[in-house]
């Protein structure tokens, strides 16, 4: 199981940068990284939240089995929009409604290194955005407006705090 880096760490802001090689040491990582995402109730997980600086995220949506995306590119969104509930692992405890494009079509590799092109909207569409945001270093309460963000940050803080005692 890995350690999951969690907010405030400044890692959680960083750039990943692209893997380059996918060895059997990577299809390990995306593996630990899928028991650690199921372990901690998550959908996904990209690898800086297991202190993994490079351009990886896993997810599993229910019913399905575990998807694993290296080197990954979106090279589309709709235009129409969804409003979706997220939370994060590195920000446990705390949820809030983030505005996002519906579909999305991305290009990656999976743990074998086979090419692959995915066009999906929905809950999937939703989770690779959340995941390909950490890779860019970008978390999910970037995505609100300001207020909102101060408020759902000042709320894990409290939550955090409250933990602590």
């Amino acid at each position: 199981m890995l350690d999951l880096v969690i907010y405030p760490d400044d890692r959680l802001h960083s750039q990943s940068a692209p893997v380059e090689s996918i060895s059997k040491e990577i299809a390990e990582l995306a593996r630990e990284m899928v028991e650690t995402m199921r372990a901690a109730g998550g959908v996904g997980l990209a690898g800086v939240q297991v202190g993994r600086l490079e351009r990886i995220f896993v997810l599993q949506v229910p019913e399905q089995d575990p998807q694993v995306f290296i080197n990954p590119e979106i090279v589309n969104f709709s235009d129409k929009v969804a409003t979706f509930e997220e939370g994060c692992l590195s920000i446990p405890g705390v949820y809030a409604d983030v505005l996002r494009p519906a579909a999305v079509e991305i290009n990656f590799f999976d743990e074998t290194g086979r090419k692959k092109n995915l066009t999906t909207d929905g809950y999937l569409a939703r989770i690779i955005q959340h995941e390909y945001d950490h890779l860019g270093g970008t978390l999910f309460y970037e995505r609100m407006k300001s207020g909102a963000a101060r408020r759902l940050l000042k709320a894990y803080e409290k939550r955090k705090g409250s933990e602590q005692e």
